[in-house]
């Protein structure tokens, strides 16, 4: 239910992997949004290691697939790099460039291969009586780099990361907030049910600009003082 794979791998413990893509996005004349090499990997970085992390799991390696070409490949590295060092990591990077055709538009494609024990998964936890609540707003192209501000950073990813008394955690994608929530709440056993949010349920969140967090109702101000004018509760109307 979730956009991440766990594999056994051996005694209790298990291999973790996620991806993330991106597609005419970058510095090609046929892109639709235009941005720099080393920020459309950052990006594509940031939502393949936020899909890691938020089960609980280790990163330990990341897989670059770069379609744009040869000399492009340093440039994408130093983004992934960056978004290593904001979340205060150093993970090797392998990958492969397409060095025998040209393309007309951008393609990069990051996959972040982790470990964890089975017993210690983020997943699957949220009890009957969770509260919901959205850190970050949803974006998606020209939006991520001008409201910067109203994403999802990944210092704030790290704090709520640390908490307790939040039970899970999930990045959201491009089906938006309201499809995150049900596959969370199926995934726990919990009824699909109507909510309601200030921010727009079905918006695409883009490279995970924001975060769907369940949580144990006490942490509720704690959460609010870390998240400040960026969480926004979601109410389920059962």
């Amino acid at each position: 239910m979730r956009d991440v794979l766990f594999l056994p791998l051996y005694d209790d413990t298990e291999l973790v992997v996620a991806a993330d893509g991106s597609a005419a996005v970058g510095e090609k004349e046929m892109d639709a949004v235009s941005a720099p090499y080393d920020v459309v990997a950052y990006f594509a970085a940031r939502v393949a290691f936020m899909e890691v992390l938020s089960v609980g799991a280790k990163p330990h390696a990341v897989v670059l697939q770069n379609f744009v070409n040869d000399e492009a490949w340093e440039t994408l590295c130093n983004g992934i790099r960056q978004t290593c060092d904001e979340l205060r990591m150093d993970v090797p990077i392998v990958g492969s460039s397409e060095s025998n055709f040209p393309t007309l538009q951008s393609a990069v494609g990051i996959t972040v291969v982790g470990t964890i024990q089975a017993e210690r998964k983020r997943v699957g936890i949220t009890p009957p009586d969770a509260k919901f609540a959205v850190i970050g707003e949803p974006l998606v192209g020209d939006e991520v780099l001008k409201r910067k501000k109203r994403m999802l950073s990944l210092s704030l990813f790290r704090e709520l990361l640390k908490q307790n008394g939040i039970y899970e955690l999930v990045p959201i994608g491009s089906k938006g907030i309201y499809y995150e929530l049900q596959q969370l709440l199926h995934a726990n056993g919990l009824s699909a049910s109507p909510c309601s949010c200030a921010l727009p349920l079905f918006t695409s969140s883009g490279p995970a600009t924001s975060l769907l967090i369940s949580y144990h109702s006490h942490m509720e101000e704690e959460i609010k003082k870390i998240a400040k004018d960026l969480f926004f509760p979601l109410e389920l109307h059962l």
